[in-house]
């Protein structure tokens, strides 16, 4: 009976292991970027299933993976109480079952290991790791927030793999140390074993020092471009001025406030035109009025980009009449110096739960999280827009990504397969507070300039603003919760299109591929 009390499963080994997994794989995201930890934050969930059934494999995992993502995600709980009104009993509730959900990726990646004998199952981890990821990405609307491999956006030589694996490069090799570390405490007590780890580290240690040789190369190749002919059609530069105009989640929406957010922004735009740039950015819903009929307001943004002088993109609602009936979007339009609409783009992957409710039909007692003016609908165009370079007199080309759209690297490469030589992001992380999710979310967009090595700029209403070079590091920054702009020159024309830019997550889908093939083989070796 003393087996069933509650207190002797706290004192379980296996479950303390289990449950500092989950702890350091907490500690190596933003704001605490301890990203060194990654390379051993599984090693505990190793050794807590080595010799252990399926079934509490299963379990163990799932310690891990709610551990790691209630630690990661608790910010869901500030959006929805402080700016969606929803009761915080129920607040939690979604956290906790956004956590379980996502956690069920680890407890899978527990239990399918527990299925493979050791030292196999070692073979297969890193591969059916960045299979979960893949499936996290797509299944459903998809949620690849805080993947692993985004642990190492400080680590510049490790992440420039990305240009031809995505982020999962990233991640394997990540999950490959913590199977070697793990991997060698078993040999320990296994001496049988122990040439396998040998050899399995050895392996482990040339692909690492691979990787960082590939990224000073690629690093130093950013950093010190070479000249024509070899760089062909040479730099070209683009001056931008990012705004950030600071504005209270409860207030954009306010009409009492229109007024007030709309002078902040020009007030801000009018400083950043001084220094004559090319291309100035407002945050994401930056016009709180629907920009294409609005008779206030609308001349007055035809007007503040001819006053400027420069481009002038800025997200706001939009919408289209289809069958008599109005259908919004969540949208962004360029003006350019002269005051004319250059182009116009329509959110294409929205946000579940605070930019439409999925299978309304199903779940028709839910309303969305956040104060909004109707289910968005999906846009269905990569719009590329042109900018005028002032100084090279040549125009550019850039793609827009609204909000967490940049956080999907196969949409995101799109835009640069379609002709874009950089990339815009917009939005609006005000709905997150003083927690770590604006931290969080930048740290992913560095990775979108890797994969595709263009430059990346990014206007958030609240902060964090900042300016990101095709190696990923952020050049320029704003603090959150600051009124300001931001002023840059990027670079662009530097390369050409990388082997991830125009074949996308095949590394991915090959390790998928690669992890059903070991299944079978080690499960039909095992039974033979």
């Amino acid at each position: 009976m003393r087996d069933e009390n509650p207190k002797s499963k706290i004192r379980n080994p296996k479950f303390i292991l289990s449950l500092l997994s989950g702890v350091l794989l907490i500690s190596i995201f933003p704001k605490f970027n301890l990203e060194i930890l990654a390379w051993v934050s599984l090693v505990p969930l190793f050794i807590a299933i080595r010799k252990t059934s399926p079934l509490t494999s299963l379990k163990l995992g799932f310690i891990t993976g709610f551990i790691y993502f209630l630690g990661i995600l608790y910010w869901i709980v500030n959006a929805m109480t402080q700016y969606g009104g929803i009761p915080l009993p129920i607040s939690l509730a979604v956290l906790i079952l956004l956590s379980g959900y996502l956690s069920l990726y680890v407890s899978l990646f527990a239990y399918l290991l527990s299925l493979i004998p050791s030292p196999s199952k070692y073979i297969l981890a890193s591969f059916l790791w960045v299979t979960l990821e893949l499936i996290r990405t797509h299944f459903l609307t998809g949620f690849p927030w805080a993947n692993l491999g985004y642990s190492q956006f400080k680590t510049l030589p490790i992440i420039q793999i990305a240009d031809i694996t995505g982020v999962y490069g990233v991640a394997f090799i990540i999950v490959m140390s913590n199977a070697a570390a793990a991997l060698f405490i078993e040999s320990l007590y296994d001496k049988e074993i122990k040439s396998f780890a040998t050899r399995y580290m050895l392996i482990t240690a040339i692909l690492i020092t691979s990787f960082s040789i590939y990224g000073f190369w690629r690093i130093n190749f950013f950093e010190n471009p070479p000249i024509p002919p070899f760089n062909k059609g040479g730099l070209r530069g683009i001056k931008v001025a990012l705004i950030q105009g600071n504005i209270e989640q409860d207030m954009k929406w306010d009409e009492k406030y229109q007024n007030e957010v709309f002078d902040t922004h020009v007030d801000l735009t009018m400083l950043a035109a001084h220094e004559k740039p090319d291309l100035i950015v407002w945050p994401e819903s930056a016009t709180s009025f629907y920009f294409q009929a609005d008779r206030n307001f609308r001349p007055k943004m035809i007007e503040l980009a001819q006053k400027g002088g420069s481009f002038i993109l800025f997200g706001t609602p939009g919408y289209e009449i289809t069958d008599g009936k109005i259908v919004p979007y969540n949208r962004a339009y360029l003006l350019s110096p002269q005051g004319d609409v250059a182009g116009k783009y329509d959110k294409i992957h929205l946000v579940p739960f605070g930019e439409y409710v999925p299978l309304r039909k199903l779940l028709f007692f839910i309303d969305k999280m956040v104060v909004g003016i109707g289910d968005f609908q999906s846009g269905e165009e990569y719009t590329i827009f042109k900018v005028q370079s002032s100084k090279f007199k040549a125009q550019s080309s850039f793609g827009t990504l609204i909000c967490f759209e940049i956080i999907f690297p196969d949409l995101v490469r799109r835009f640069v397969k379609n002709g874009a030589e950089f990339l815009v992001t917009i939005t609006n992380d005000g709905w997150y507070g003083k927690t770590s999710a604006p931290y969080q979310h930048i740290s992913m967009v560095t990775f979108r300039a890797v994969e595709n090595r263009i430059p990346v700029v990014r206007a958030a209403n609240t902060g964090i603003s900042g300016i990101i070079e095709p190696t990923g590091r952020i050049a320029k920054e704003t603090d959150i919760f600051t009124r300001t702009y931001l002023l840059g020159d990027i670079n662009i024309g530097s390369s050409q299109k990388t082997f991830y830019t125009q074949y996308g997550d095949i590394f991915a889908y090959i390790c998928s591929a690669v992890t059903l093939l070991l299944i079978l083989f080690f499960r039909g070796s095992k039974t033979s």
